[in-house]
């Protein structure tokens, strides 16, 4: 068991730290509105803190998940920032999906220190977060892997290194490409299939046998033929995953036209008023005329 601090407790963060808790880890939280790590003690148990150093003072591990590069730079390197509290020896783990860029920014300072850092996105939305089956898609030197690993077990159904800092979020970067697709794709699927006069259902329960299979289709495409979209990954936060991917395209010369393509679709839903809505919600762009 280790003594652990998790910063950020987001739709994401809050069970992921509660199943670290869980786990019999010495688990210290700290979130911007205390009111929601007050929350977290209460459910869990554990600790709380004010700021991120205290959280991460004499902890062996540091994880992080809050929303995008400037607010991880807050809670590391601002005012109080966890890692100026961290002791030699000791890993911060970033679970925030950011750039890759910033992973090197924050591994070469936390290496100054010597201490070491992993870039560690997720996959698998809050419903893997909760359940505890997340996939973590890592970046950073083989040994701090391998100890991030072993406490990571406890919310994730698959952990890999794909590589040094950075690589972690490359990889979430193909993650965001490839669902960005498919979700589109779903999208058509089923306004087409209400245009022609179909049951969506039974269409569904077809082709969700066949080749056309998918994550999306098994959870997203019910609630699509209902136009429900008020829960799940935040339009929003899609756009900022798939500006991040577009950035690095242009520096590495990967062609991403699709991806382009549906950035703009997710831009016309957030002009519809969806900024919040989930992903999913691709769908209520194309209109009805049955």
């Amino acid at each position: 068991m280790a003594k652990v601090a998790f910063i950020g407790l987001g739709v994401m963060g809050y069970p992921m730290a509660g199943h670290l808790q869980v786990a019999g880890h010495e688990v210290t939280v700290f979130n911007r509105t205390t009111a929601k790590a007050q929350q977290w003690q209460q459910h869990y148990g554990g600790d709380y803190a004010m700021t991120p150093a205290e959280a991460a003072r004499e902890c062996e591990l540091v994880f992080v998940c809050v929303g995008n590069d400037d607010d991880l730079r807050q809670v590391v390197l601002g005012d109080d920032g966890a890692l100026g509290a961290m002791g030699e020896g000791a890993v911060l783990v970033d679970h925030t999906t950011a750039s890759a860029d910033v992973a090197r920014e924050l591994a070469a300072v936390a290496s100054q220190r010597s201490i070491g850092f992993v870039d560690a996105p997720v996959s698998g939305g809050q419903a893997g977060a909760e359940n505890g089956v997340l996939t973590v898609m890592a970046g950073g030197e083989p040994e701090d892997f391998n100890r991030a690993r072993t406490v990571m077990d406890a919310y994730a159904r698959c952990a890999e290194r794909l590589g040094p800092v950075g690589s972690g979020q490359l990889c979430k970067m193909v993650n965001q490409i490839c669902i960005a697709g498919v979700v589109q794709g779903l999208a058509e699927g089923m306004h087409f299939a209400q245009q022609a006069g179909l049951d969506g259902d039974k269409v569904l329960e077809v082709i969700g046998k066949g080749a056309a299979q998918s994550w999306q289709m098994d959870n997203r495409g019910a609630t699509m033929l209902k136009d429900e979209y008020d829960f799940g990954f935040a339009v929003d936060w899609m756009r900022k995953d798939l500006g991040i991917t577009l950035d690095e395209s242009r520096r590495n010369g990967a062609q991403l036209p699709l991806t382009a393509l549906v950035d703009q679709f997710y831009a016309d839903v957030q002009r519809l008023g969806g900024s919040r809505f989930d992903t999913s919600s691709l769908k209520m762009r194309l209109p009805k005329s049955k």
